[in-house]
């Protein structure tokens, strides 16, 4: 178990994050339109951008950064993951015009169990840990980061400079 905070509570989480160096678990998601997004759909290099909830501010500039920097990411494809049903998450990307990056649910499969992210206490318990993954071509992960404070966002330039 981890741990993270929510405006500095201490918040624990169901895990810990994949270790650098280690396979990035397989996971099973909620796409657009109710489609299965599985780790098996992607190639290349991937950006797992994991976070409470789409209708937060921080999330929501979250998902913006990352949705700039995947136009510039080669073999990269960035995938924001929370518990949100997929319906909100359409909502925000269209208003947004996000369209570099993908949105997966993972209301209906074990993603925050398997990534250690899943929150187990606080007043967000169930929802996601804001978080980043960065895994290479081979599934082999490069770059993790539970973020310390939920209310702050991830360190997008190391997200990045894993990507070399």
């Amino acid at each position: 178990m981890a741990t993270t905070a929510f405006k500095g509570d201490t918040v624990n989480t169901a895990g810990n994050l994949p270790a650098t160096g280690s396979d990035a678990p397989a996971f099973d998601l909620v796409g657009d339109g109710l489609a299965a997004l599985t780790s098996g759909d992607v190639s290349g290099r991937v950006v797992l951008n994991v976070f409470p909830s789409i209708d937060t501010g921080v999330c929501a500039a979250s998902v913006r950064k990352f949705n700039e920097l995947a136009a510039g990411l080669e073999n990269t494809t960035v995938i924001n993951v929370s518990n949100d049903l997929p319906f909100a998450q359409a909502r925000f990307c269209g208003a947004e015009g996000i369209e570099n990056a993908k949105v997966g649910s993972a209301f209906r499969s074990s993603f925050g169990e398997d990534y250690g992210v899943t929150m187990t206490d606080g007043p967000m318990e169930g929802l996601l840990a804001r978080s980043v993954v960065v895994y290479d071509e081979g599934g082999k992960v490069i770059h993790s980061q539970l973020v310390p404070e939920i209310t702050q966002e991830p360190d997008y330039d190391a997200a990045v400079k894993a990507l070399g």
